[in-house]
């Protein structure tokens, strides 16, 4: 699941107004990653559509395992006619050369921010008509502005989750409260560090730390990263993604680099992990909607992406996955005021100003990050 990027080493998918409405009853509670199921979401959810799936053709739908409340799906159906085709991909590596060798002609996917950048540069998308997807209103502007970093005038792509990555820390295993970077270079944590398993990702912070954008291509700026990723690899007690939550859960360390959907989820579970985002900043990550150029379905694919803007199908979805939805219709819904409120989800403009959103640096840069992380364990 999100989020990995290209250089995670460790494994994580005519115009149509959609007829109809999600009924919402009771209160909204959030779950674990993924892991939401009818006894532990208190609300129903019901089509009011009398079509039969398919009666409207078809759509096929790529997107991150475990990256959206299922029940969904049965509802589009029901409300449009169209028949869902549903498949999921670990990494944006894994979907890249599906998609862009036309091995299977999806309608719609969901990459990360730098590889919509990669896709759009590579002309592998099509420009969406966005008559075909009024509910793109409900998408709060601050987000379409971010996404204009790597899609110009949002012409490929359609915000649907995002996030941040930051410390995760147990605030009964560590001296003092942290608000840095630094602490994951700190000999004294020795064991009790776990290290993000994404090349980027690591990259991201050390560059930060040391004051340098998380975008460089310099190499001499690298090079100053990689000597701190150096210094602290006898220091860190593992390399991991998926595991850090349940990790830090169990108090197998005091200290982890989280995605912040996942670190909503930790809190619920063990009351003494607090998430911070670093002072010197960090990443913001954005995942879009966008339709392939070999799709098939364009108008089906819209008319998908139309009904993910809903308010009640993004918050349905937010309420099963954790990770931040950018649709302000959807967070208006929400009535738990303590997740309505929450730093950890909707971080305020003071963190998000000094966060960047990772960008395609292109195939020599890659190569580079790359060859450099491969050297870290070398003292």
């Amino acid at each position: 699941m999100k989020k990995k990027d290209f250089f995670t080493t460790f494994s994580r998918p005519a115009a149509l107004l959609l007829a109809g409405s999600l009924v919402l009853t009771g209160t909204f509670a959030m779950t674990g990653c993924g892991g939401g199921d009818d006894d532990e979401i208190p609300f129903t959810l019901e089509a009011t559509g009398d079509y039969k799936a398919g009666d409207n053709g078809e759509v096929y739908v790529y997107n991150w395992g475990e990256y959206i409340d299922e029940r969904v799906i049965d509802i589009f159906e029901k409300d449009t006619g169209i028949k869902v085709y549903y498949n999921y991909f670990e990494e944006n590596e894994d979907m890249y050369p599906i998609v862009a060798t036309g091995a299977a002609k999806y309608d719609v996917v969901c990459p990360s921010d730098y590889m919509i950048q990669k896709m759009i540069d590579e002309e592998l998308l099509l420009p969406l008509n966005y008559d075909n997807i009024p509910n793109i209103v409900n998408i709060d502007p601050e987000y379409l502005r971010s996404a204009e970093n790597f899609d110009p005038e949002n012409r490929y792509s359609v915000p649907y989750c995002w996030g941040t990555v930051g410390i995760l820390y147990n605030k009964t295993m560590v001296d003092e409260p942290i608000d840095s970077w630094g602490v994951l270079f700190d000999e004294k944590y020795s064991q009790e560090i776990l290290m993000i398993n994404s090349v980027r990702d690591a990259f991201m912070i050390a560059l930060t730390y040391l004051g340098y954008s998380q975008n460089t291509t310099d190499e001499a700026e690298l090079d100053e990263a990689l000597a701190l990723l150096q210094k602290q690899y006898p220091l860190v007690q593992g390399y991991f993604v998926d595991q850090v939550r349940d990790k830090m859960i169990g108090e197998e360390a005091a200290i982890g680099v989280i995605y912040s959907g996942e670190a909503i989820y930790t809190q619920r579970e063990n009351e003494d992990l607090v998430y911070v985002v670093p002072k010197e900043g960090s990443n913001v990550w954005i995942d879009g909607w966008v339709i392939p150029k070999t799709a098939e379905n364009k108008e089906n694919a819209e008319a998908w992406i139309n009904f993910c803007c809903r308010a009640d199908v993004a918050l349905a979805n937010f309420n099963y996955i954790t990770y931040s939805t950018p649709n302000k219709a959807a967070r208006e819904l929400i009535t738990d005021e303590d997740i309505r409120n929450s730093e950890i989800a909707f971080p305020g403009s003071d963190v998000l100003e000094r966060c960047e959103t990772f960008l395609y640096l292109g195939e020599d840069a890659e190569a580079m990050y790359l060859n450099k992380w491969n050297q870290r364990g070398n003292q």
